[in-house]
């Protein structure tokens, strides 16, 4: 009989609890194993080389517990360490597996949502230094043009419980203001991180009622139903109990009470040391 396992989903905290929640509100059927590096979080001003090998040491971690499938639902980690990951890694450590990130797929759609061929992006900085949503959008939309504005300060404020208080709103009105004096034609907003949909509400009271919000957990599911449709050697190697585990690198009371905010229900999580996930 065929081993089967979870699918593995990662985020250097709490905003792919958002990705999550989506992949389960439409693929219940499946196992799910989620792994927090709160301890490390967060990662968006890291450098490159260090996101890329904190990113890799949680891939070996997900393909040591058994699964077959990772999803980076972390666009920074998907801007800085997907790539790589793909290119080199997998076929040295494990050929048959997949490693999958938020940013191609929403790339594919954006285009989609815009009237005027002018889109926004906000991003952690890293995100918007790697240009990932720039060159992405060029292969599938290049007549649309991206703007990015970096918003080092939004994570922060989520994680503090500040996201719905007075203190977040001089930061997302100054960043949003940043993004639209770029060009006055930009009708789409992506908000490119997987904590910012917490913030949407604020967002929203400070942009225009012309201007649309797109978030990308409902994107990222929907492009992996359709990606397991089309590969069903990988479909067959997924556990299909319907269980959620959770796994943080940092303290599991602190994870379960901020994250059940960003699954939208109770989270019961394990704690898994940092120096784990080092090879």
């Amino acid at each position: 009989m065929m081993r089967t396992g979870p699918i593995g989903v990662f985020d250097s905290g709490y905003g792919g609890l958002t990705v999550l929640r989506s992949l389960v509100d439409r693929l219940p059927q499946y196992d799910y194993l989620y792994l927090g590096d709160n301890a490390r979080a967060p990662y968006g001003h890291r450098s490159f080389s260090t996101i890329y090998e904190y990113t890799l040491q949680a891939v070996k971690w997900f393909f040591d517990q058994g699964c077959p499938l990772v999803i980076l639902a972390c666009n920074t980690a998907s801007a800085k360490a997907l790539r790589t990951i793909q290119q080199e890694d997998l076929p040295r450590l494990a050929p048959d597996n997949r490693v999958l990130g938020v940013i191609r797929p929403t790339a594919e759609v954006m285009g989609h949502h815009t009237d005027t061929g002018h889109v926004g992006i906000l991003a952690t900085p890293g995100t918007v230094q790697s240009d990932s949503y720039v060159l992405e959008m060029a292969k599938f939309f290049p007549e649309v043009k991206v703007h990015q504005q970096a918003c080092p300060l939004w994570v922060p404020l989520i994680e503090q419980g500040e996201h719905a208080g007075p203190g977040a709103d001089y930061f997302v009105k100054k960043d949003l203001d940043a993004l639209l004096a770029q060009s006055a034609d930009t009708d789409l907003i992506l908000l490119a991180c997987t904590h910012y949909p917490l913030l949407e509400p604020k967002i929203r009271q400070y942009l225009p009622a012309d201007k649309k919000v797109l978030t990308q957990g409902t994107i990222v599911a929907g492009s992996l139903a359709e990606y397991l449709v089309r590969h069903p050697e990988m479909e067959s190697r997924l556990g299909k109990s319907g269980t959620v585990r959770f796994y943080t690198t940092d303290d599991p009371a602190s994870f379960d009470r901020k994250g059940a905010l960003f699954f939208g229900s109770t989270v019961r999580s394990e704690q898994l040391a940092s120096e784990a996930l080092i090879h």
